[in-house]
């Protein structure tokens, strides 16, 4: 169905680089809709995901905290309006659809589970042999089914190039279940560029945001960071710059110059790619043997000395592990309790386990889809409900 636009749109539209995604040649939606007078399809897209109550969980979703371990830590709404705004800078400069990066970065996380990678590896493991689970995919199948909004049809009805980008990996055993966007996995070509930086805009906020909070909450040691390359070198111009600032200032500057750093290396490094292989449409960015938008190999291997140190420093810190394996443990008993035990779900969740073919996998997969759309504060009010002798039923 070709899309109708207005002048407004059109303009912008030929303000684009050719080798942008484009929203007269979207491929379209799964369900066949008349187009929007007064916004593209990618404008569409964001404002559907904006107004989704999937959204509206990530208030409460950890991100590394549980939610209400402090009000100044990241969830994943924060992370993900942060993710936003860094696409969207890293797009203009690219000359890229900012509505789509848009689009793309706020549902990016929505199928993410309560108590972040915890949650997800606890229902990954229950569901291993029942299909497994991986956030992403989630992301998916509630964009495609799992919203309820519409008479239409189900889910958000997403244009084909934010469901591209909300796949960011996927195995190719399950690829070809995933129809249209699934395919690029089994030929081995790439995503629009709007997906592929949004994927690097992501990575950007949260080595950011997580060194911020890590910082505050006193799980990293400063003089420790400052002996990584890349944060050390920024703190260091930062000091010189502002030799009275308090350490609360000194941290902010150096955030802020650490992403404006990684957003203009990443923009060059792009630009680099695209003149170097000759990019001048869409196919062509979607017909290379590898990404286009990567940051230059030296910042790329400081990032990735950064992202060890968090790891073994933060996301393994005693206080962060033991929050994780009690949310591990919650989910697992949530899990296996409610699939032995459908009658204790919501009658919603019931009656689509009695619509299913009653296979042990479709089971499972509702109980997975009830579990992964919990915020924290709900996922710890379910397992009192169903465990504590005192607990409201």
């Amino acid at each position: 169905m070709p899309v109708v636009q207005n002048n407004q749109d059109s303009v912008f539209q030929g303000m684009l680089a050719p080798y942008a995604a484009r929203a007269e040649s979207s491929l379209g939606r799964k369900h066949p809709e008349t187009p929007p007078e007064s916004r593209s399809p990618f404008q569409r897209d964001r404002d559907r995901v904006i107004h989704s109550s999937a959204f509206r969980r990530l208030e409460y979703k950890t991100q590394v905290f549980v939610n209400h371990e402090g009000d100044l830590y990241r969830t994943r709404l924060t992370h993900t309006l942060e993710v936003a705004q860094v696409g969207r800078a890293i797009a203009r400069q690219l000359g890229l659809d900012e509505d789509l990066v848009e689009a793309i970065a706020l549902a990016h996380d929505l199928g993410h589970t309560p108590f972040g990678h915890a949650g997800q590896d606890a229902l990954q493991e229950c569901m291993s042999d029942l299909g497994g689970f991986e956030h992403n995919i989630q992301s998916l199948r509630i964009v495609d089914r799992l919203e309820v909004r519409y008479g239409d049809f189900p889910g958000l009805n997403l244009s084909f190039e934010t469901r591209e980008g909300i796949l960011k990996h996927c195995a190719k055993s399950k690829a070809a279940d995933l129809g249209d966007v699934g395919e690029r996995f089994l030929r081995g070509t790439q995503p629009s560029l709007e997906a592929q930086i949004t994927n690097l805009a992501d990575e950007i906020a949260y080595n950011n945001h997580d060194i911020d909070d890590g910082l505050r909450a006193g799980l990293l040691d400063l003089q420790e960071l400052c002996s990584n390359s890349l944060y050390g070198s920024i703190y260091s111009e930062v000091q010189d710059r502002y030799p009275e600032a308090s350490k609360t200032i000194l941290r902010h500057e150096t955030g802020r110059r650490l992403i404006n750093l990684l957003i203009n290396d990443l923009v060059a490094e792009t630009r680099q790619r695209i003149q170097s292989n000759h990019i001048t449409s869409i196919a062509e960015v979607r017909a290379s043997t590898r990404p286009l938008a990567a940051h230059s190999p030296e910042i790329a291997g400081q990032i990735k000395s950064l992202k060890s140190f968090l790891f073994h420093r933060m996301y393994r810190h005693p206080r962060v592990h033991r929050q994780a394996e009690k949310a591990k443990r919650l989910v697992r008993r949530l899990f296996h309790t409610l699939r032995e035990d459908p009658r204790l779900l919501p009658l919603k969740y019931q009656a689509r386990i009695q619509a299913t073919d009653q296979q042990e996998k479709s089971r499972a997969r509702i109980v997975a889809d009830y579990i992964a759309g919990m915020t924290d504060r709900f996922a710890i009010a379910e397992y009192d409900r169903l465990f504590d002798p005192h607990g409201e039923a």
